[in-house]
């Protein structure tokens, strides 16, 4: 099979048939073997039963519902899991996505090389003060702490090899983060494609304000587990020896400070009476919790069943 397309959905009964309609259209066009994966994340509306319509009206549409709404992590993952496509494809079930980009995608992916393709909707048609500002601060941050060269990290509409998405675990809200994962789990060669981007044509946005919180956090976790997952002791031992250090040197300073003060005959103050005491001894309490929580987390690590799970793509023997 060429392509699966894989789309997340919750709520969105108007926009499945006109999508589901256009896709076929350009699979045919292409003369693409598809397939359709339509995950409906828990819709409160009759999506699910627009859905079980489709597949009467085309084989290539497969459907996965959930009982409750678990987010777009999980759907991308249950998609993934079944995808037989030597291309997948995801885009958003909005109608925001074109599906006449998919040839290109896939092309870049086939005929390119690339691992992952990540759509760029250049000329956005969402509000700017809640979505095109923030996205650019987030991508502009993303770019530099990651490394990777992305101008819409985000993007819903994006391409990927087959052995890419069998590859990466998406979970709580990494579906942001897919780009980072892929790179970590040894696939580096990703590229961009300018992507038309439409106004939104049925229903109403389903990402809100806390985007804003989950996202840096979720930032966070994803580089740490990229780089220290397996080696803890090697970030959380580093900040406790900085912190100890911190605290032995204003301890040292302060004994210093009063072995002078006592050659020179001048009854100073108390050292437990100054401020910087109470640093160095809370500096060193926070170094060991930290130094202590490496400790604990490297022999969690060591003791993984997974500890030794390596991505290997080739054997020549």
């Amino acid at each position: 099979m060429d392509i699966s397309v894989v789309i997340p959905l919750f709520n969105e009964e108007e926009s499945l048939p006109d999508l589901a309609a256009w896709i076929e259209k350009v699979m045919l066009e292409n003369h693409f073997s598809y397939e359709i994966i339509l995950v409906d994340d828990g819709s409160k509306d009759n999506s699910w039963e627009v859905v079980e319509v489709l597949q009467t009206q085309n084989p290539a549409v497969k459907g996965i519902k959930f009982r409750r709404n678990y987010g777009k992590s999980a759907a991308l993952f249950c998609g993934f899991d079944v995808a037989q496509g030597d291309v997948v494809i995801t885009m958003d079930a909005d109608l925001q996505d074109s599906p006449d980009e998919i040839p290109g995608l896939f092309n870049m992916i086939k005929d390119e090389g690339y691992d992952l393709v990540s759509g760029w909707k250049k000329k956005r048609f969402d509000p700017v003060l809640s979505k095109n500002i923030p996205s650019k601060f987030y991508n502009f941050t993303v770019r530099h702490m990651t490394g990777i060269k992305l101008h819409d990290m985000n993007c819903g509409l994006k391409a990927y090899r087959k052995n890419v998405i069998k590859s990466i675990e998406v979970y709580g809200e990494m579906h942001r983060y897919i780009p980072v994962l892929a790179k970590w789990a040894g696939y580096k060669n990703i590229g961009e494609k300018v992507v038309k981007h439409s106004e939104r044509k049925y229903g109403v946005t389903k990402f809100g304000m806390e985007r804003f919180i989950r996202g840096p956090l979720d930032l966070v976790s994803v580089m740490f587990i990229s780089r220290f997952v397996k080696r803890p002791m090697h970030f959380f031992g580093i900040l406790g020896i900085i912190m100890i250090f911190i605290g032995l040197a204003a301890s040292i300073w302060l004994g210093i400070q009063k072995i002078i003060e006592l050659q020179h005959g001048v009854v100073g103050k108390l050292i437990t009476n100054s401020p910087y005491f109470y640093i160095a001894l809370t500096s060193m309490i926070i170094g060991a919790q930290f130094f202590l929580g490496g400790f604990l987390g490297e022999l969690i690590s060591r003791s993984a069943s997974e500890r030794n799970n390596y991505q290997i793509e080739k054997r020549t023997f």
